[in-house]
């Protein structure tokens, strides 16, 4: 149970998986943040996440915000808060150009 906020503690994502120690999942977390955050930014929208917040969050430049507890969740409300569809596969982030 997370003290700050009451939520249960997150179970971690399958991408920690070879993570040894809570600060390697840390790290992996502020990793998928940073990489959300550069994908996002061409659509207005940012990535967030602090380590406190079960989640990331997920923000417009107008100030709207949803948590979403996983990345599954995340380019279904990405798409809802950018009003238009977003791939994630788009080139332009594989490096296919």
């Amino acid at each position: 149970m997370c003290n700050a906020c009451g939520n249960p503690a997150a179970p971690g994502h399958w991408t920690e998986a070879g993570a040894a120690s809570a600060g390697d999942r840390l790290r992996a977390r502020f990793h998928r943040a940073a990489l959300l955050q550069s994908v996002l930014r061409p659509y207005g929208l940012t990535a967030h996440d602090g380590g406190v917040v079960p989640g990331i969050q997920i923000g417009t430049l107008t100030g709207a915000q949803a948590i979403v507890h996983n990345l599954e969740e995340v380019w279904a409300e990405v798409e809802r808060l950018a009003g238009q569809a977003v791939d994630p596969l788009d080139p332009r982030y594989l490096g296919d150009d």
